[in-house]
């Protein structure tokens, strides 16, 4: 594992930000797995101004995003298609038919996990897979417990998640959705690099409980330690308790 630690949250965007364009332009068909969340927004907004100013091509590009919230449409502000829609897709010229999210209202929703699952081998696995981490340590919306050979599938989101989301519906927990669809924790450990990117002293217990703590199904995130490819940035705040 390689863990980078910046004296700054900007310098931790822009060292990740690097990293996912050096890949695509090395790899012009990349496969990318994509997160979402505030970290995510940096990130993105660099690849962006990249793009703009012709450094950065996406027109090879395949993506899936890690989840989305069960009963939101596309068209839902609050979607992970429509945060994907706002701060990346929009803006790039990734393919729409290549830009994949599940969908959260499908009509059968195992059928829907099924064929991302489907989807994800068919273009041949994920190559580099952007990270967040939760507080209550998942990564994608895998909460505690999720097995490690999970694949994409519905979950329940704990209320400590509901919490944190909460910003996106007007601070009110309530009305985040009480399931998502997700891939699993064996789905995101098959993609052929990892990357995990954490800033702020909010994360910083849980960034240590990841790293440093035992392997754990109820740590989700602690399943990066089985990766044998694996690239960890954080800031200064995030890493003070390792």
């Amino acid at each position: 594992m390689n863990i980078i630690v910046t004296d700054t949250s900007d310098q931790a965007f822009r060292y990740a930000a690097s990293m996912i364009a050096d890949r695509i332009r090395s790899f012009p068909t990349t496969v990318l797995g994509l997160a979402t969340g505030r970290t995510m927004e940096s990130i993105y907004r660099l690849l962006v101004q990249q793009h703009d100013g012709g450094a950065l091509d996406f027109s090879g590009t395949t993506s899936f995003n890690l989840d989305e919230y069960v009963g939101l449409g596309a068209a839902d502000p609050n979607s992970y298609r429509h945060y994907m829609r706002e701060h990346l897709f929009a803006h790039v010229n990734m393919s729409a038919e290549r830009a994949h999210v599940p969908d959260g209202v499908a009509a059968d929703l195992a059928a829907e996990c099924a064929r991302y699952e489907a989807a994800i081998r068919a273009s041949g696995g994920i190559d580099l897979q952007l990270l967040g981490i939760g507080e209550t340590g998942h990564i994608g919306f895998n909460e505690p417990p999720s097995a490690f050979d999970s694949r994409t599938r519905v979950v329940d989101l704990d209320e400590v998640t509901r919490r944190q989301n909460s910003a996106m519906f007007s601070g009110d927990p309530e009305r985040v959705p009480e399931r998502a669809l997700t891939m699993g924790v064996g789905t995101i450990l098959e993609a052929r690099h990892l990357l995990l990117v954490a800033v702020g002293e909010g994360k910083a217990a849980i960034i240590n409980e990841a790293l440093n703590g035992p392997i754990s199904e109820n740590v989700s995130a602690t399943a990066i330690k089985l990766h044998d490819n694996v690239t960890v940035i954080l800031d200064k705040a995030a890493a003070r308790s390792r």
